[in-house]
């Protein structure tokens, strides 16, 4: 299902205009570039209207409809998929993907998500398989020993993404990157500044004059007030809630991280400033004992999101994941340590 290691066929950013998704879907080349990334950046609108942007795998339908799952345990972008169907998905960091030149690829749409809880891999069949083949270490959650720890992971709920609007960008190899790793004066006690270290670039969230979300990759600069973006003239960005979004994975999506800085940007005469005010990390710093955490956590979530609905714990179709897992392949790759976070 991946392309090949080269952007051969891959079209040219200069090249491609931004055009609303015909009833043929996206293209075979655009098509390819999806299909090459391992996560994109997903962003749904919160309950103030926030765009909240997480990393997340996807899958491409043959009805050129995008899916995405969540578990119970991290429903917030289920939640706002039903209260505010507008979202956006941006394809910007290519580990793994095996391209050399890998452009960017913006996507704006709509989604829905129903109240049915997958307990098994039904209707998200070629999502689980992919996800089995290039995070192997995956596999293990199936054993065992670790579904009592586990059963929270497959508990799922299925968006489904209509796209409407797509541009094709630069690579973000393209980006300079002069941005939070520099030391800059004033800036040490700036929200989000360590978290914005740990990568070389983030992905700005906004919303554009309609209130929809908006999502470009930026290297952002510190400054005492706040962290000035770039932003592209494709990106439609205004004033009000924004955020920067900072995750990083390698070859088999191990050793993930991703954090949330949020806040408002604003024009300013030195160009769009995000004004930081809080820093979210679902899971952690990556230290062992926020591991522990994070489960605590996921299944206290779990099981508030089932009473709040009168519902009982469903029980997990183990043997059909298993099967599917057993039947999907392993991506190669360099040997790496098995370490890292689920897919929310």
């Amino acid at each position: 299902m991946s392309p090949s290691s080269t952007s051969q066929g891959l079209p040219d950013h200069d090249t491609v205009a931004a055009h609303r998704i015909s009833r043929s879907g996206l293209g075979s080349a655009t098509s390819a570039i999806l299909d090459a990334y391992r996560t994109c950046e997903f962003a749904t609108l919160g309950r103030d209207g926030t765009p909240l942007a997480w990393p997340t795998a996807v899958a491409r339908r043959d009805d050129g409809t995008l899916l995405v799952t969540t578990c119970l345990a991290f429903a917030q972008k289920a939640l706002n998929v039903r209260r505010d169907g507008r979202v956006a998905l941006l394809f910007s960091d290519p580990t793994g993907s095996g391209l050399g030149h890998a452009p960017q690829v913006f996507i704006s749409g709509r989604a829905e998500c129903p109240d049915t809880i997958m307990t098994g891999p039904q209707g998200a069949e070629d999502y689980w398989r992919r996800l089995f083949e290039r995070q192997p270490h995956s596999r293990s959650y199936l054993t065992h020993p670790m579904r009592p720890l586990m059963s929270w992971y497959y508990l799922r709920l299925l968006i489904t993404i209509e796209p409407e609007h797509v541009i094709v960008r630069a690579p973000s190899k393209d980006l300079t990157h002069c941005g939070a790793s520099a030391s800059v004066p004033g800036t040490r006690s700036l929200p989000g500044v360590a978290q914005l270290r740990r990568a070389p670039s983030a992905v700005l969230a906004a919303r554009d004059a309609s209130g929809a979300p908006v999502l470009a990759r930026t290297v952002p600069r510190p400054t005492p007030s706040g962290y000035l973006v770039d932003v592209p003239a494709d990106c439609p960005v205004e004033d009000g809630p924004a955020g920067l979004l900072v995750h990083r994975h390698d070859e088999r999506l191990n050793h993930m991280y991703n954090a949330f800085v949020r806040g408002t940007v604003e024009r300013t005469e030195a160009g769009w400033l995000l004004v930081p005010s809080t820093v979210i990390e679902p899971m952690g710093s990556g230290r062992a004992r926020d591991a522990l955490r994070v489960l605590r956590q996921t299944k206290r979530s779990t099981d508030r999101y089932l009473a709040r609905r009168g519902l009982s714990r469903p029980k997990v179709e183990w043997d059909r994941f298993h099967t599917l897992a057993r039947s999907a392949p392993v991506t190669q790759a360099a040997s790496l340590p098995v370490k890292g976070s689920p897919h929310h």
